[in-house]
């Protein structure tokens, strides 16, 4: 009687072919400069490979905080400008977003998973990266970004959410990221922690005046 690895060797000879033929399928419609990359990163040893990829997500994140850094200057964020924004969206709910066009209808529930992209229109994508380079200037704002607040003093902000949430901080900078497992239930059933790890982002930031 043959054993698994056996049973697993056949297997794997009939559905080799089949595999070859849809590979070659999905290839034949890629872009070739990302064919090519593909092809060196199969090349490269594991060692190489990670440095490559730290390098170039430290090059990508470079080029987000300045493009972050850019937007914020174009705001010229000081207390005029801050009111102005709570003024334009303080009655901004999920509702009123639907409504808009700007949040899907099916998109997840409040407390559920992360509502992605592509439950977001352009004017909502468009309006979360708004919000994101207020709450940045408003942390980290200085001369160099044209922020007009005069901070007395430096306090510790800590935000703790899901691990699969995080992305959605992924705009603040000098953070300490702590895992830990929780165990918090929600009373309606809809968040519940279910032992999910928990990323805790801590962070220094100014306590101000508006100047």
């Amino acid at each position: 009687m043959p054993n698994i690895e056996v049973i697993v060797r056949q297997i794997n000879r009939d559905l080799v072919p089949q595999f070859e033929e849809q590979l070659r399928t999905q290839l034949e419609f890629q872009d070739r400069d990302w064919l090519i990359e593909q092809v060196i990163r199969l090349t490269l040893d594991a060692h190489s490979l990670e440095e490559k990829d730290r390098r170039l997500f430290r090059e990508e994140e470079d080029r987000k905080r300045a493009q972050r850094a850019k937007r914020v200057r174009e705001i010229g964020l000081d207390r005029a400008r801050l009111g102005r924004f709570l003024d334009e969206y303080r009655d901004c709910d999920r509702t009123r977003l639907i409504e808009s066009g700007m949040l899907a209808k099916d998109c997840p529930a409040k407390g559920g998973e992360l509502i992605a992209s592509r439950f977001r229109s352009e004017k909502g994508e468009a309006l979360l990266e708004l919000a994101k380079d207020m709450l940045y200037g408003l942390l980290f704002g200085d001369e160099s970004t044209r922020t007009r607040f005069l901070r007395t003093q430096r306090e510790l902000l800590t935000l703790t959410v899901p691990r699969l949430k995080a992305e959605s901080l992924d705009f603040m900078k000098a953070t300490t990221e702590l895992s830990a497992l929780g165990t918090w239930q929600d009373p309606r059933g809809a968040a519940n922690d279910l032992q999910a790890t928990t990323w805790c982002s801590r962070l220094s930031m100014g306590k101000s005046t508006a100047s």
